[in-house]
């Protein structure tokens, strides 16, 4: 199923750091007003609330393939908006914060290599060996 989208707005697709979300997130906040309500709960239960309805895209559909090959463009592109509000409450979130969400992810995977080593990898159908 080929689905064509309009990348007009965001002046083409290309990779888009968490350093320019997280600018242009607080750029739009700041001229709208909305600094005021963005406290880390405030932007933490609109992200939980978020999750939620990438949930409910989910909640139906059993198991899902990878790439969505049975889902309609309208499917998918209801879940990239709502995956899209996840990512920019978490970053906004991360700023609120002042934390460095990229710096933070990065560490995050060199812990999880140490505590999930290769070495320890078992290739089995039955069993995982993620957390």
């Amino acid at each position: 199923m080929d689905c064509s989208y309009d990348f007009s707005i965001a002046a083409g697709p290309r990779d888009v750091s968490l350093q320019e979300l997280s600018k242009r997130l607080a750029e739009f906040a700041e001229v709208r007003g909305w600094d005021e309500h963005h406290s880390p709960r405030n932007l933490l239960l609109a992200l939980v609330g978020e999750v939620g309805e990438v949930s409910e895209i989910f909640q139906w559909k059993g198991e899902v393939a990878k790439g969505l090959p049975n889902w309609s463009c309208d499917e998918k592109e209801r879940l990239e908006e709502e995956l899209s509000d996840v990512l920019l409450y978490l970053v906004r979130l991360a700023d609120v914060c002042g934390l460095d969400l990229g710096q933070a992810a990065l560490t995050k995977l060199v812990k999880n290599a140490q505590k999930y080593p290769v070495s320890n990898y078992t290739p089995s159908s039955t069993t995982t060996n993620q957390p």
